[in-house]
């Protein structure tokens, strides 16, 4: 199993309980879509923050200190109309490329879910919002104009419960709701949209560049002051104000209001047990004397019944923690642990487990402690998943095909279950049963058509199926969500050029090209 790209996937609103149970231009569009990509790759963070400065092309100064009069119940704008409407697209795709987002469905369907969920007692329910988990260890998040939210997978890992996170993502929603970063950039209204999508990555690579060496650490240096122009100006009133409407969003979500400030007493105690300095969350959101107990006390305001306590948190968690491990050995010995402590929910820690297990291919072990879970929770869908995707590790295709198939059957709309019966139709090379994963990708991409390992996977089923003007569109439109855009228009150009396309195959790959084509051109007028 590669838990980096796994077959595992998860589901907005489907991580519950189930009901029951090559020849000529064809090459363009093998299965190793890696082979034809034409996009350089960053080799380490030194690589990727030169890469950034480079697309910059000027160096900012730090960002001067901005007041902030009259906090919330604005509309100020950052961006134009346009602008904001391509932002949270251009930075998935920059991110992507630089190999710095957590793409795993269960782990970011679970957590957009959580976003979501506070966003709809807001006082912008209907406003954008996009939320992203990055592959970054250390604790820290984000918030970013066009709504952009990102969660740092340390941050995510060094929570106990789902309503700690919780208490970040409302935290960061408040500063989105209440015009504090908007407010924060007023007197930079012209800063161009690639320098805003660089400065997130420099200040992401930064977290992980890490103590790597001089010549990193000179790069970060060089940026640091480009880092803070996307960074809110956190005077005490911003970050009183978002914990004040955050607090509030928990409550009316059904999460423990209490949670934020247990979050904060978790980081200065990591703070002052780690002796290196704070972490980079309360760095860039400063915690002043009083805050924890101004925060417990208007949690005490808010009565909550029965606040939300998902098990999907920690199946999310488990999964993210074994995702980012460099050693598998390690993350099994963390689940050990907590399973002979009893620290943690007993089933997230034994699939964590299992999964540690399947990474260092130990599949007679990972048999059974498979067999202890599901004899102790029989019907749970993530659980169900995780078996199957032991049955093709250990090379039983048809019995995971089969069992997967029911799955689907059951939950034709769930993303967790959706991918793992395609990666399991894809497994043994069969056309026959490419062409019937081909039809199950096309449905899933009509809903959902930012999915990278599913395009992939189209290019590669088409292919194998015998239908190489198919596997050419959907390698350019891989190539594309990679933030491969040139690539991608010269992928269609030559798919263009074939004598065999009939009227709607040529019809299609031209309107595509002609999109392509005026988003090249606008990107290249945002250039600063």
């Amino acid at each position: 199993m590669d838990v980096h790209d796994p077959a595992f996937a998860g589901s907005r609103h489907n991580l519950g309980v189930t009901k029951k149970k090559r020849n000529g231009e064809t090459t363009q569009a093998s299965d190793s879509l890696s082979s034809h990509m034409k996009i350089t790759k960053p080799t380490g963070p030194a690589l990727i923050l030169a890469a950034i400065i480079a697309l910059l092309g000027s160096t900012v100064g730090a960002q001067e200190s901005v007041r902030l009069p009259d906090l919330g119940g604005g509309t100020l704008r950052v961006l134009s109309p346009e602008q904001e409407r391509t932002f949270a697209r251009d930075f998935e795709r920059y991110m992507r490329a630089h190999n710095l987002l957590v793409e795993d469905p269960l782990i970011r369907d679970y957590f957009e879910d959580m976003g979501f969920r506070l966003v709809s007692v807001s006082s912008r329910p209907s406003a954008e919002f996009h939320f992203f988990v990055m592959r970054d260890p250390t604790i820290n998040a984000f918030a970013s104009v066009s709504g952009v939210i990102g969660l740092n997978a340390g941050l995510i890992l060094m929570a106990h419960d789902e309503s700690e996170v919780a208490g970040v993502v409302a935290h960061e929603i408040a500063h989105v709701t209440q015009d504090h970063l908007a407010r924060s950039m007023e007197a930079a209204q012209q800063v161009s949209l690639p320098m805003m999508i660089a400065s997130l990555g420099l200040a992401v690579a930064a977290g992980m560049a890490g103590a790597g060496g001089d010549a990193p650490g000179a790069v970060l240096m060089s940026g640091m002051g480009l880092a803070q122009q996307m960074q809110i100006n956190h005077t005490r009133q911003a970050e009183a104000e978002a914990d004040r409407v955050g607090i509030g969003l928990l409550a009316r979500a059904g999460y423990d209001p209490h949670g934020m400030a247990r979050f904060f007493e978790r980081l200065n105690a990591h703070s002052r047990v780690m002796g290196a300095g704070p972490p980079e969350y309360l760095r860039t959101h400063p915690l002043t004397v009083n805050r924890t107990a101004e925060a417990r006390s208007r949690a005490e305001q808010f009565s909550v019944a029965e606040p939300r306590d998902s098990i999907d948190f920690h199946f999310a968690q488990s999964r993210l923690r074994v995702l980012i491990s460099q050693s598998p050995q390690a993350a099994e010995d963390w689940f050990r642990v907590r399973l002979e402590r009893s620290e943690r929910p007993a089933q997230a820690m034994r699939y964590g487990l299992i999964l540690a297990q399947m990474r260092a291919r130990q599949f007679a072990r990972a048999q059974i402690e498979m067999e202890r879970l599901i004899n102790d929770y029989p019907d749970h869908q993530v659980i169900q998943l995780l078996e199957a995707e032991l049955l093709l590790a250990q090379g039983h295709s048809d019995d995971a095909v089969d069992r997967l198939a029911e799955l689907y059957n059951d939950f034709p709309g769930s993303r967790m279950v959706t991918r793992q019966y395609v990666e399991a139709l894809m497994h043994e090379g069969s056309p026959e049963q490419a062409a019937r994963a081909s039809e199950v990708i096309r449905r899933h991409l009509r809903l959902f058509p930012n999915d990278l390992r599913m395009t992939e996977l189209l290019a590669q089923a088409s292919n194998r199926s015998g239908e190489p003007i198919r596997a050419m569109e959907a390698t350019a439109e891989s190539y594309y969500l990679r933030g491969g855009l040139t690539a991608a228009i010269e992928q269609l150009e030559l798919a263009e050029r074939r004598d065999d396309l009939d009227y709607y195959q040529r019809a299609r790959i031209s309107a595509r090209l002609s999109e392509m084509r005026s988003e090249q051109v606008r990107m290249m007028g945002r250039r600063p």
